[in-house]
This record gives structure tokens, C-alpha cells and sequence, in this order.
């Protein structure tokens, strides 16, 4: 997939999934270090929201946006995901004050090259949301093509009410 960063031309690894694929298998790890699967994470419906990089303005924008509305939306996980390290989202968390998303990381690439989001020029995942249901099938998908834009937040937790 073709994206860009400030205009320039990245390459992901792939095409991404597609709305009624499922998700595949991947590990990333958790803030304790712990390794978490597929099957350990999406358990009922989820919201996977992927950041290149959790220390710059848009992905951390993004990442409070998302968990100021968790409380919102009982029964349903969110996460966001990016390749920075366990301790480094540890540390962001602290600094932001945010508790109730679930940051993971990607740090070994596995869940970002087998969604065909991996950009190998950058060492990160491309900017997406996923919206997946308990047997791991998505039902919404936002790819951001300008990675320095934020994604449509309104229209995702839209979509989230309305699978109530």
C-alpha cells in the first residue's frame, strides 16, 4: 500500500486485510513485557488503533482521543499499537495520564507485517483503525494515507455505537 509522510512516498509491506477478513494471527507485547496473541486480545468487539510512533504529536492525540472514550463504550476493548518499545509506552502513559487504553507493542513487526502495514523504510506501522468483532472478523477499517493526519474519530465511534 502506498502512503506518505509530509507528502513523501512510503511503501507498506503489503496490502492490507480487508472488511470481512480475519484478523490474523500476531503477537505483540504488553506493557509487563508478556507476549499477548490474537486469541489473548480480541474476545469481544475491539478497537485496534495503530500509531507509527506513540511519542509524536498525532499518535499521542490520537491515543488520548481514543481513551477519553472508553468509559463510553462498555464491553468492548480498545488498544492502541505501535512499534515503540514496552518501557517507552510505559513512560508515555505516565506522562499523559493515560490508564484506560491498553497500549502494545509491536516492537518485533509481527502484527504491522502481517496486516500489511509494516513500512520497512521507517520501521513502523502505518496509521489505521480497525474495528474487529469476537471471532476476530473486521468490520470497519480506516487507513490513513497521510500519516501525519489524524484519523476520522467520529465516524469509528459511530460505527462502535451502532453495533450496540
Amino acid at each position: 500500500m502506498q502512503v506518505t509522510m509530509k507528502s513523501e512516498p512510503l511503501s507498506t509491506n503489503g496490502e492490507p486485510i480487508k472488511i470481512g477478513e480475519q484478523l490474523p494471527d500476531f503477537k505483540v507485547k504488553k506493557s509487563d513485557g508478556s507476549s499477548a496473541s490474537t486469541t489473548d486480545l480480541v474476545n469481544k468487539v475491539t478497537l485496534i488503533s495503530v500509531v507509527p510512533n506513540i511519542n509524536t504529536s498525532v499518535c499521542s492525540i490520537s491515543t488520548k482521543r481514543f481513551n477519553s472514550e472508553v468509559d463510553n463504550f462498555d464491553g468492548i476493548n480498545f488498544y492502541t499499537i505501535s512499534t515503540n518499545t514496552p518501557e517507552e509506552q510505559k513512560n508515555w502513559c505516565a506522562a499523559e495520564g493515560v490508564s484506560k487504553m491498553e497500549l502494545l507493542s509491536d516492537e518485533s513487526f509481527d502484527f504491522g507485517k502481517k496486516m500489511g502495514l509494516f513500512i520497512d523504510a521507517t520501521k513502523f506501522d502505518s496509521r489505521s483503525i480497525w474495528i474487529v468483532d469476537a471471532n476476530k472478523k473486521v468490520l470497519y477499517q480506516e487507513l490513513i494515507h497521510e500519516l501525519t493526519n489524524e484519523p476520522n474519530y467520529v465516524k469509528a465511534l459511530a460505527f462502535l455505537q451502532n453495533l450496540r
